[in-house]
């Protein structure tokens, strides 16, 4: 397997996740203005452009980093990287990626955004993203992870999203549990490899 990526992006999670489940893959750094990889044009392995992008064994790809983790997790049932599909609690992991997806990485989509102004983006980050922060803040004072006491994929999205804040200058350690979170998982042995994979500094 190949998994496109540029540094820092959200091809962060998907790479967590291979190391989690303890699969074989190869790293295929993509340069977001020219759309090259050291193999060539990215845009023949998809179309959208966009990073990350998992090429199969078989010669299928798949896109949109939230479908890569689930398939990720179904594919190696055995590490219980999410939980067991039809189960109630694989909805609560789906609600959480789907949270973190449309609410959190969409929004910070925004802050990054050379068409927003300074000012309109210092509104959003004071309002929409603030609550959501507090949301996950919230939840995790009672809780390890987003489901509970068991990492799952959902933590790998969770994790590469609010890697990006401090890189906008939303400052984060007021959030107290969000703080002890990403320290908790700036341990894991797949989060600090990943990290080392892209050049990115320790956690």
């Amino acid at each position: 397997m190949k998994l496109y990526y540029a540094p820092g992006s959200c091809g962060l999670s998907p790479q967590i996740a291979l190391r989690e489940a303890g699969l074989a893959f190869e790293l295929v750094k993509v340069d977001f203005a020219t759309k090259q990889t050291d193999k060539g044009d990215y845009l023949k392995v998809t179309s959208k452009g966009f990073v990350p992008a998992l090429a199969l064994d078989d010669g299928d790809v798949l896109t949109e980093g939230a479908v890569i983790l689930q398939w990720i997790a179904d594919q190696h049932p055995q590490h219980a990287l999410l939980p067991p599909p039809g189960s109630r609690e694989r909805y609560t992991a789906l609600e959480w990626l789907n949270f973190v997806a449309t609410d959190l990485h969409k929004g910070m989509a925004v802050m990054f955004s050379p068409l927003v102004g300074a000012a309109s983006k210092a509104r959003f980050a004071e309002g929409n993203l603030a609550s959501r922060f507090v949301h996950v803040d919230v939840h995790l004072r009672s809780n390890d992870y987003l489901m509970g006491d068991s990492f799952s994929l959902a933590d790998a999205y969770l994790y590469n999203v609010l890697c990006w804040p401090p890189r906008v200058g939303i400052d984060l350690s007021g959030y107290t549990a969000i703080a002890a979170y990403m320290a908790r998982m700036g341990q894991r042995p797949s989060v600090q490899a990943a990290r080392q994979a892209e050049g990115l500094p320790n956690a």
